[in-house]
């Protein structure tokens, strides 16, 4: 008789909890739900993966939100991937080695977000920016500087975001598209950061409206864009159209900032094996850091990384990998330095 009160107990505290547990789901699937404008904030930290239709083309991009997330009003970083490069090479779900994941595990640490944007087909099928090479036939014809712009609109409306620090790196194909945002949207992006990159020769933009912080990473044996200038492509190929050397397109932006070379700084070797060394060569105006040009000695096409090291496969067609510094560590420590919270027009 008296197990009958203790059983009627259990089962009515068993009753209050399923009730509880399915009230606080339904609060959760609220949470989770799509706000009722259309937005597309998730709750979770992390990576989600987006589409946005621009200019009648459903578009895909992924946003990282750190755990900083929240109220707090963070920087945001663009990366751009390279020509033939997906999303999800970019961010390492691929399985592909990225040294452009670790975009993600810095944003942790510093506490910013990050977006990665995806390219249309180009002609060889696969995803690629509309950048400014008016003699480049490989490239899509799209309104990427819209769309680029429309992601920035659309996780800045989710997210509290610091339009002053908005940045944006890219490699190869995806560089010298950072490069057309500093020439035309200038008072979007606070620095562009271009890997493997440098102006194009004949470019189809219109005149740069103001200086941009700027920095080149570019490796002197690079097989596909030639330090030098000239031809892109492995082999040399018209139809990626042509390049200024290195050391004159950091001048364009060095001469159209009014700044000097300053300091020169060397990395030390800690990777004898890779064949390669970095040195720095900042340009300043009236102390304020405008352009800083990473050569990467014996380098390839390939950004710098510690810790995503390349294969000798990957090697072997587009030149040795630097293991002497990280290079999204690099490119953020330009982004704090050259425009920090009030961006470049508080210069």
């Amino acid at each position: 008789m008296k197990k009958v009160p203790f059983l009627r107990l259990r089962g009515g505290v068993w009753l209050r909890a399923a009730g509880l547990a399915l009230w606080l789901g339904a609060l959760a699937a609220c949470a989770q739900a799509p706000p009722p404008d259309g937005g597309t904030a998730p709750p979770e930290t992390g990576l989600h993966t987006f589409t946005l239709e621009h200019d009648g083309q459903e578009r895909r991009y992924a946003l990282y939100l750190p755990a900083q997330a929240g109220d707090a009003v963070l920087p945001l970083v663009f990366s751009l991937h390279g020509g033939g490069v997906t999303l999800e090479d970019q961010t390492g779900q691929s399985g592909f080695k990225s040294p452009f994941k670790l975009w993600m595990d810095l944003a942790e640490r510093e506490g910013f977000y990050v977006v990665y944007p995806e390219g249309l087909p180009g002609s060889y099928g696969k995803p690629t920016w509309n950048d400014c090479r008016a003699d480049s036939t490989v490239s899509s014809s799209a309104d990427d500087v819209g769309f680029l712009l429309a992601v920035l609109e659309r996780v800045a409306a989710d997210h509290p975001v610091d339009r002053g620090r908005v940045y944006a790196s890219g490699m190869s194909n995806g560089g010298f598209m950072a490069l057309r945002l500093a020439v035309e949207a200038p008072d979007a992006f606070a620095a562009v950061a271009a890997i493997g990159a440098a102006m194009p020769a004949a470019s189809a933009c219109p005149p740069a409206r103001r200086p941009v912080p700027v920095l080149f990473m570019n490796g002197t044996a690079d097989p596909n864009l030639p330090y030098d200038g000239g031809v892109i492509g492995n082999p040399p190929d018209p139809t990626h159209g042509t390049a200024l050397s290195t050391p004159d397109s950091a001048a364009f932006w060095s001469q159209l900032a009014g700044a000097e070379a300053a300091e020169t700084h060397a990395f030390p070797d800690l990777d004898p094996d890779d064949g390669s060394t970095v040195r720095y060569l900042s340009y300043r105006r009236e102390g304020a850091l405008w352009v800083r040009l990473y050569t990467v000695e014996g380098g390839g096409h390939a950004a710098p990384s510690l810790r995503e090291r390349y294969s000798a496969l990957y090697e072997r067609y587009f030149g040795r990998q630097n293991h002497d510094v990280e290079a999204v560590e690099e490119v953020w420590r330009f982004f704090r330095e050259a425009a920090p919270a009030q961006g470049p027009a508080g210069r």
